[in-house]
């Protein structure tokens, strides 16, 4: 058995869509490259399961520094300059939104990547 050939095993053995016969268990128990390379892909199912359940906190006053800044800016005129900030706004949580599911996608595709 080579190392080259276990990527695709290992990840598979993680996520549960695959089985380690007896003579990849002996490959894996006696090479260190499989074993961090093992380690590293629970290391990122955990961690992707955690992003899945705990929510990320946002900062405490931000509620209230949006709010500061609204009441400072005084009454929105109909397209004006303050509804191009609330337009930026939603585009920056959008992009951030996005940001968070293409490095969700991206750390599968490595895995099909190097599984390949």
């Amino acid at each position: 058995m080579r190392c080259e050939e276990m990527p695709e095993v290992l990840a598979g053995a993680v996520d549960g869509t695959a089985v380690l016969d007896a003579r990849m268990s002996r490959h894996v128990e006696s090479c260190l490259r499989c074993q961090a390379e093992l380690a590293q892909y629970r290391r990122l199912l955990r961690t992707l399961r955690q992003l899945r359940t705990e929510p990320v906190p946002a900062p405490a006053d931000l509620l209230a520094l949006v709010r500061a800044r609204l009441d400072a800016e005084g009454e929105p005129e109909r397209g004006g300059p303050w509804a191009k900030r609330v337009a930026y706004a939603g585009a920056l949580a959008a992009t951030a939104g996005a940001a968070g599911a293409i490095a969700l996608v991206a750390t599968r595709s490595r895995r099909v990547r190097l599984a390949s």
